[in-house]
């Protein structure tokens, strides 16, 4: 997905695949720390690790590496919320932001003794939402095909826009 989204001058965030352990140093050369690492078959914030060290990166790596053959490092870009565009048949059918849990980095904050908490949601009217997010949306469904995504985004400070993700099994609730 990150080359295609690439490939399609998509905006992406910095992004480091990580084949073994020996690519940590070239992965917090090229982002900093703290970064976030990821499996690549995550969903719902499960797979989905930040690491503010380079002795944590390297734990972190070696327990998911046990898992899965490819990581993935990103650079750490906090926001408030994150963006999700429906998008079917390359249409844009829904947008709403979904807030971080209080408190986490993420929009869902799984506990150790498997409990969760959610951040909440705000959904908007397509003639509402900004036209950028909903473009760029667009343009990351169109190159993954014609069916039912769900493009994650992020809108930075400084009003720039990347996508996270599309997912190709998004869910939809209420």
């Amino acid at each position: 997905l990150m080359e295609l989204l690439h490939t399609n001058q998509v905006p992406t965030p910095p992004t480091v695949m990580l084949a073994d352990v020996t690519d940590l140093p070239r992965a917090m050369d090229e982002l900093g720390l703290p970064l976030v690492v990821k499996i690549p078959d995550g969903s719902f914030s499960r797979g989905i690790h930040k690491v503010s060290t380079a002795d944590e990166f390297r734990r972190c790596a070696e327990e998911l590496f046990e898992e899965t053959d490819l990581l993935l490092a990103q650079k750490f870009m906090p926001t408030e919320y994150d963006w999700r565009v429906g998008v079917l048949s390359g249409e844009p059918l829904f947008v709403c932001q979904y807030r971080m849990a209080r408190g986490h980095w993420q929009i869902v904050k799984h506990r150790p003794d498997g409990s969760s908490s959610e951040g909440g949601f705000r959904t908007f009217g397509l003639d509402q939402a900004p036209r950028d997010i909903i473009d760029d949306a667009g343009r990351a469904a169109k190159p993954v095909g014609d069916g039912f995504y769900g493009v994650d985004l992020k809108q930075m400070p400084d009003g720039s826009v990347v996508v996270m993700e599309v997912n190709d099994n998004p869910n939809l609730e209420h």
